[in-house]
C-alpha cells in the first residue's frame, strides 16, 4: 500500500539568506540578491552579474581542518542538510539503515577543478592534492551527508543539470511512498561562480549580459534576454507520515505528487511544444488529486530566458486548460535568487512548502514589460496572500529534462 509523505525539516544556504527564516522573509519582501560578480574579476565577461552566497561560515558546519577537503558545493550541502536535520529533530528517532539521503548537484566540483588543474600545468601531477578526486566528484555531497548522519539507507545523488534536485526530492518522496525508507534528506548544492562555468554558459548563450541588478533576471517580462548565475544549497526532510507523527514532528506540508519526464528533443533548449513539461506538470497534479487552477500556486522554473519562459506558459495552459491556468498563482523567485542550478529545484520546493504554510505567494520582482506570449498572472513585483491548498514547482533542465514536485497543506 502507497505510504503517505510529509515534509518536516528545511535548511537553506542561499543568495537572500543562510537559513530559511531569512532567506523566506527576503522573497516575501521581494529582496534582490543579485550583485556584481566578487568571486572573480569578471570586469572582461560579457556578464558581470551574479546571485552569490553571502557571508557563509563554513565553521558553523565544518572542523577547520576539514574545509580544504570539501568542495563549496560540498559545503553549501551540508550546511543545508544540518539547519534540516536539526529543524526536524529525527536524529537519534529513525532506524540508520531507513534513512537516506538524496542530494544532487548539477556541476559538482567546478572549482576544485579548476584549482587542481592550475596546479598541474604549473608544477605536474605530484601538486595535485589527494583529496582533488573526492571534492570534485558530483556524489560527494550525499556521501558526506550520509557519513556525518550515519543514514545508511537509500542513498542517490541524482544529476539532471537544473532540474537535479527537484527529481531529487521527487525520487526521494517515491522511495518513501513505496517503502523504501521511512526518511530521506532531499535536496541539492550547486558553487559555480568562477570564470570557467562562467564562461561557458556566456559563450552557449544563456546569461544576462544586464548590469543593472533589477533589470537582469527578468522572468516573463518582454525584457528577459538570460538568465543570472546564482548559488547555494537547498535541503528537505522528507519523511513518512505515521513515523513523523509518532515522534511527535512539526509537519509542514504533505508531500503528494511527482511528475518526471523528458522532451527527448535538444541538448540546451526546451521542446517550444511543451508537450513533456505539460505532462510532468499533469503528472504531479493528477497525482495529487488537483482538479484546476484555483487554490494553487506554482513555483515556476522562470528563468527569464526567452525560450524557457514561453514553453512553461504554454506548459501550463496544456496540463491545466486555458481557462483554469488563468486561476493559478504563478511565480519565479529566480528574479530574485537567481539560478541556483542543481540547488534550484529544492530551494524552490522549500518556497513552496512555505507559501502554503503561511498563506503568502512570492513575487516575481522587476516584472515591468508584460510579453504576449506570456499571459498567465505571475505575481508581479508584490507578494499576494492568498488562500493556497496546493504548490507545485517546476524544474527543467539541459538535456530536456522535466520535473514537478507536488505538496498540500496541512
Amino acid at each position: 500500500m502507497d505510504r503517505r509523505v510529509v515534509v518536516t525539516g528545511l535548511g537553506v544556504i542561499s543568495p537572500v539568506g543562510n537559513d530559511v527564516k531569512t532567506a523566506f522573509d527576503a522573497l516575501k519582501n521581494g529582496k534582490c540578491g543579485i550583485d556584481r560578480v566578487t568571486k572573480f574579476d569578471a570586469t572582461d565577461f560579457k556578464a558581470t552579474l551574479a546571485a552569490e552566497v553571502k557571508d557563509f561560515d563554513p565553521l558553523l558546519y565544518f572542523a577547520k581542518g576539514e574545509l580544504r577537503k570539501n568542495d563549496l558545493y560540498t559545503q553549501y550541502a551540508v550546511a543545508a542538510a544540518t539547519q534540516a536535520v536539526e529543524d526536524s529533530g529525527i536524529l537519534e528517532k529513525i532506524d540508520p539503515e531507513r534513512l537516506g539521503v538524496y542530494v544532487g548537484s548539477g556541476i559538482g566540483g567546478i572549482s576544485t577543478m579548476m584549482t587542481e588543474h592550475g596546479k598541474l600545468l604549473e608544477g605536474g601531477y605530484r601538486k595535485i592534492s589527494p583529496f582533488f578526486v573526492p571534492m570534485m566528484i558530483s556524489n560527494m555531497a550525499t556521501g558526506t551527508i550520509a557519513i556525518k548522519f550515519n543514514a545508511k539507507g537509500a542513498t542517490l545523488p541524482i544529476v539532471t543539470a537544473c532540474a537535479t534536485s527537484a527529481n531529487s526530492v521527487g525520487e526521494a518522496y517515491r522511495a518513501i511512498k513505496h517503502g523504501y525508507a521511512d526518511a530521506v534528506i532531499a535536496g541539492g548544492a550547486e558553487a559555480a561562480v568562477n570564470p570557467l562555468a562562467y564562461g561557458g554558459f556566456i559563450n552557449c548563450m544563456a546569461l544576462s549580459a544586464a548590469t543593472d541588478k533589477n533589470a537582469a533576471s527578468l522572468p516573463f517580462d518582454k525584457r528577459r534576454a538570460g538568465f543570472v548565475m546564482g548559488e547555494g544549497g537547498a535541503v528537505l526532510i522528507l519523511e513518512e507520515y505515521e513515523h513523523a507523527v509518532a515522534r511527535g514532528a512539526k509537519i509542514y506540508a504533505e508531500m503528494t505528487g511527482y511528475g518526471n519526464t523528458c522532451d527527448a528533443h535538444h541538448i540546451t533548449a526546451p521542446d517550444p511544444e511543451a508537450t513533456e513539461s505539460a505532462r510532468a506538470v499533469k503528472m504531479a497534479a493528477q497525482e495529487s488529486g488537483i482538479q484546476g487552477g484555483a487554490g494553487v500556486y506554482v513555483n515556476a522554473h522562470g528563468t527569464g530566458t526567452p525560450l524557457n519562459d514561453k514553453t512553461e506558459t504554454t506548459a501550463l495552459k496544456k496540463a491545466f486548460g486555458e481557462t483554469e491556468a488563468r486561476k493559478l498563482k504563478i511565480s519565479s523567485t529566480k528574479s530574485m535568487t537567481g539560478h541556483m542550478l542543481g540547488a534550484a529545484g529544492a530551494m524552490e520546493a522549500i518556497v513552496s512548502v512555505l507559501a502554503l504554510k503561511e498563506g503568502i505567494v512570492p513575487p516575481t520582482i522587476n516584472y515591468v514589460e508584460p510579453d504576449p506570449e506570456c499571459d498567465l498572472d505571475y505575481t508581479p513585483n508584490k507578494a499576494v496572500k492568498a488562500n493556497i491548498q496546493y504548490a507545485l514547482s517546476m524544474s527543467l533542465g539541459f538535456g530536456g529534462h522535466n520535473a514537478c514536485v507536488a505538496f498540500k497543506k496541512v
